[in-house]
């Protein structure tokens, strides 16, 4: 019952998100609600919620700082450089953008952060898009091809995680699956000119052009950027260079880092309490926007991990492989991966489901390895960033602009066609058998 129950509530999710019946917001917190009423919850549904929020409340934090954080250096023009640059280098054509986009990405998101990977990325180049006026699902969606084949890197969430379960170490999970990473970088490329090729079509070449000196910063009119003393400027990137080393290194929590970075900005680029509450009053929308999604997704979360809803969907789906599979296992689970990320939260599957079927494949004469590396190549690795289950795909909606249900809709068969590349290179150089 349990089972049905969390696969009822995922499946009326994306029912109604992807159609736009509803907002995601109302769907992350009243369906789960509804399935635990229904499930006889009611008592502990409290407790479940707290626990939930409490889960992602550090991520909310960043989040909102974050977002602060580079929304002021935008206004400041600490990106207008790198604006220019890629403007340039583009010459007004959507598709140089489209490819430049998954170049930054895979770059930035060597950090193995998620979250970070797509504040700065999309911090620097929502302007760019703007300007050229593309489609902010072009951003959210190459973005996320590269940060997902990214995320396979061993102190990325996914292969940390299967290591961690099958106490296994990286030369066992990661190594092996080096050139179907290989290919899967080669992929998202090709993936971002197609792309790219779509939207030059929709839009055309356009002339090459700078962004103008002063650049609106506001939604509305009139409220264009006063002249940046070049002190100013030069104090803002050594700034934001220490907070991005300070990411990488962990010399604190994130959620720290990004409040005592913000504090100092704030400080220094608008000293008057005035000029203060004028930046705050001018993003607290992005901010609202992003942070209320995040702890939304904690309600929904909290109660499909507390009312056991989740653990119940992993025992259930293992149990439905028959045994004819049993050797075929490796490949199952990397084609299966990316879209069960949209069912299973990263902990569930790799601390659930992924023990269950290693266990299941060494019973076939199989190892337990095997699986681990198959798991990487499709589960929170291409589908990640389109999962409602982690908090980090609202950030990367929200700072674009989107919805999440287009987002999904726009980018789901690139993503899945990054797993089948990697999947068939994996076979192809035995990092596990069909």
């Amino acid at each position: 019952m349990l089972a049905a129950l969390g696969f009822t509530t995922i499946v009326l999710f994306l029912l109604l998100t992807m159609t736009k019946r509803v907002s995601v917001l109302i769907a992350l917190v009243l369906i789960p609600v509804l399935t635990a009423l229904a499930g006889g919850f009611g008592g502990e549904l409290g407790k479940m919620i707290l626990d939930g929020l409490g889960k992602v409340a550090p991520t909310g934090i960043m989040i909102a700082f974050a977002v602060l954080y580079f929304s002021l250096m935008i206004d400041a023009g600490l990106f207008d450089p790198l604006i220019r640059g890629i403007l340039r280098l583009a010459k007004g054509d959507p598709l140089r953008i489209a490819v430049g986009t998954a170049v930054l990405t895979m770059c930035v998101a060597l950090d193995g952060d998620g979250a970070s990977t797509f504040l700065i990325t999309v911090s620097a180049l929502l302007p760019v898009y703007r300007r050229l006026g593309m489609s902010p699902l072009v951003l959210s969606g190459v973005v996320c091809l590269g940060a997902g084949v990214m995320n396979l890197i061993p102190w990325g969430g996914p292969t940390a995680r299967a290591m961690a379960a099958l106490k296994l170490d990286s030369s066992q999970v990661f190594t092996p699956v080096l050139p179907a990473m290989a290919a899967g970088i080669v992929w998202v490329l090709v993936a971002s000119y197609l792309i790219g090729l779509r939207e030059r079509r929709r839009l055309g070449t356009l002339p090459p052009a700078d962004v103008p000196e002063e650049r609106l910063v506001g939604e509305g009119p009139g409220t264009q950027r006063a002249p940046v003393h070049p002190a100013l400027t030069v104090f803002n990137l050594v700034l934001t260079v220490a907070l991005l080393v300070g990411l990488v290194l962990q010399v604190m929590p994130l959620p720290v880092l990004f409040v005592v970075g913000f504090a100092i900005a704030l400080l220094v680029n608008h000293p008057t309490w005035e000029r203060q509450q004028e930046l705050l009053e001018r993003h607290g929308k992005s901010v609202v926007l992003v942070t209320t999604m995040i702890f939304a997704a904690g309600v929904f979360t909290g109660i499909l991990t507390g009312t056991k809803m989740i653990s119940q969907m992993a025992s259930a789906f293992v149990s439905v492989i028959p045994d004819s599979l049993g050797g075929h296992l490796p490949v199952l689970v990397a084609i299966t991966g990316m879209p069960l990320s949209l069912v299973f939260t990263p902990d569930a599957y790799y601390f659930g489901v992924l023990p269950v079927l290693a266990e299941t494949v060494s019973g076939f004469g199989g190892a337990p390895a095997e699986v681990a590396r198959a798991a990487i190549l499709g589960q929170m690795t291409t589908g990640f960033p389109l999962s409602p289950l982690t908090a980090s795909t609202f950030i990367l909606v929200g700072m674009s602009g989107v919805q999440l249900g287009e987002h999904q809709r726009f980018i789901f068969k690139w993503a899945f066609a990054s797993t089948l590349v990697m999947t068939a290179v994996a076979l192809l150089t035995g990092a596990f058998s069909l």
